[in-house]
């Protein structure tokens, strides 16, 4: 019996399951939704208070790689339904200790995995519109699109990583070169790398490099393929329709590849909702795993929210992904269980348990939070803020108030503003407009309350500075005008 005759099985036996499913996701609520995501996040936030810090394993890495990017990908979808000022702060908080630059910083890297935290940069930006916080992500894009190299993502982790920062840019200055070039990067890695591309028209399933194309076989006789590879790619898509224009360009292409897939993984969804290891053969460390699951539930929910799957098997499919997560996975304390390691195929990071700790958690996590963000919505909840959509128009939390300075212009002193709406860290800085810190003005605890601080600026020369606020990772910043 060839493998599509047991998938095509494995569907139908899914659709008699899922009729006695419909009794138990109509229980589901999104207040249950959110208080899972909010018991898991707090466990995170807790054990790591300061998102600076470095993440510590074997060596220690800056915590803006792609594993900690993963996270605030998963926070910042889980504010748009949620938009506490903490979550916010958090986020801002580490963007501002990397200086808004890719992982291990510089603007010249083309490794996707750099790039990562540039989906929360922009998302950043588009809250609150300092050029800083967007300018050396798009620097090290628009460097790609400069360059006649398109086989940067050879492996299909890369997609997750990447395209979605190519797609957010495009949005953000409506400029199709940016989806013209991922377009061709993501063709390529899909027909060309390896001997014909990482994408299997038949199994509408990725290999993750090109060390698992044919000839490559699982222990089975089966294609290998990598649950979380795959998660990764089934996200990617997800979240660049998510903020491309209809009109843009190959948007089709995405759609088509994205069905295909999510027909492909419900017939090899587990009867507990969870995904396997290796997704066509259970011989190969197969079990449970909550990254992949994650990724898979998410993509699933948001492709039912977005009228792309209309059939209700997605819905359900979604909805058992995340029962089988909370139910099976999730820890009273918040840690997340079955979270298979860092590696690139099945057997790494083994064995995947319940009680195991991943050598990173934050991946799993922000996955966990990106399906929590879609479930909630699948089940009747909406969004607290006045956009879903990463396209700006988000309210700015209001720990703090900058107030204008005056005079502005000013010479050679100018008083300066800011109402505090509760107690916290607070540092007052000037900046010049290359993002070099000048002077810091105030740098201590202070109490709720009006304040008022003078900028003697007797030293500095003429032209336009600009005044930041910083209140425990929230941040305010004003423009004043010196003149000679």
């Amino acid at each position: 019996m060839t493998y599509r005759l047991i998938a095509s099985c494995i569907i139908f036996f899914i659709v008699l399951v899922n009729i006695n499913f419909l009794n138990a996701q109509n229980s589901l609520t999104k207040a249950d939704v959110l208080e899972r995501m909010t018991l898991a996040n707090d466990y995170f936030m807790n054990k790591w208070p300061d998102p600076a810090v470095n993440i510590v394993t074997d060596k220690s890495r800056p915590s803006n790689i792609w594993t900690r990017a993963t996270y605030y990908e998963g926070l910042m979808s889980m504010y748009r339904i949620d938009p506490k000022d903490i979550y916010y702060n958090y986020a801002v908080k580490w963007a501002e200790s990397h200086n808004w630059e890719p992982a291990y910083g510089g603007t010249t890297t083309r490794n996707a995995d750099d790039q990562a935290c540039g989906q929360t940069y922009i998302e950043l930006y588009q809250i609150d519109k300092q050029p800083n916080r967007i300018e050396q992500v798009k620097t090290v894009v628009d460097r790609m699109i400069n360059s006649s190299k398109i086989d940067d993502w050879w492996w299909i982790d890369a997609l997750h990583m990447a395209m979605p920062v190519f797609a957010k840019l495009g949005a953000v200055y409506h400029d199709t070169s940016y989806f013209n070039r991922m377009y061709d990067m993501f063709m390529f890695t899909k027909t060309r790398q390896g001997d014909q591309g990482l994408y299997n028209n038949k199994d509408h399933l990725w290999w993750r490099d090109k060390d698992f194309d044919p000839p490559h076989t699982s222990p089975d006789g089966e294609d290998t393929y990598w649950s979380r590879g795959n998660g990764w790619v089934f996200a990617a898509l997800a979240r660049v329709l998510d903020v491309m224009p209809a009109d843009a360009p190959h948007r089709n292409e995405y759609i088509t590849t994205f069905k295909n897939m999510a027909e492909a993984l419900i017939a090899v969804q587990r009867k507990d909702g969870f995904w396997n290891v290796s997704l066509h053969d259970s011989t190969e460390y197969g079990g449970k795993e909550t990254s992949g699951t994650a990724l898979f539930t998410f993509s699933l929910a948001w492709g039912v929210n977005n009228g792309l799957l209309t059939d209700s098997i997605y819905k359900n499919a979604a909805i058992k992904g995340w029962e089988g997560m909370v139910n099976d996975a999730l820890h009273e304390n918040g840690f997340l269980g079955y979270v298979q390691g860092t590696g690139k195929q099945p057997s790494d990071g083994q064995p995947v348990t319940y009680d195991k700790a991943p050598n990173f958690e934050d991946y799993g996590l922000g996955a966990f939070l990106l399906a929590g963000s879609e479930i909630y919505k699948l089940v009747g909840g909406t969004t607290d803020i006045s956009s879903e959509k990463a396209t700006g128009n988000l309210a700015i939390p209001t720990t703090a108030t900058l107030n204008p300075a005056f005079p502005n212009p000013f010479n050679p002193q100018t008083t300066i503003n800011y109402l505090l709406n509760k107690n916290g860290n607070v540092v007052l800085s000037v900046f010049n407009l290359k993002g070099q810190k000048i002077k810091t003005l105030v740098n201590q605890y202070q109490t709720r309350g009006d304040y008022s601080v003078l900028f003697d600026a007797y030293n500095l020369a003429s032209g336009a500075y600009i005044i930041r606020l910083n209140v425990d990772g929230f941040t305010q910043s004003s423009k004043v005008i010196l003149l000679r």
